[in-house]
């Protein structure tokens, strides 16, 4: 789907730091639960079951084999 590869984002690199910085002073686990949270409240703003589904398989396939 292109909604998956067209850049919506004005500033990427302002909100890859505010995600940074989100996550500052956090412990692993903590860290992880915050990224819990986004993705769902992110998912639920997508609301297209097709298009969660394919971000889940792309998300998967570039994170490479399990470690």
């Amino acid at each position: 789907m292109d909604v998956l590869y067209t850049p919506r984002i004005d500033d990427p690199d302002g909100f890859y730091a505010e995600l940074l910085d989100a996550h500052e002073g956090l412990s692993e686990v903590q860290s992880h639960a915050l990224n819990a949270r986004l993705v769902l409240l992110l998912s639920n703003v997508v609301g297209d079951r097709d298009v969660l589904r394919e971000a889940l398989a792309l998300a998967q396939k570039a994170g490479g084999p399990a470690d």
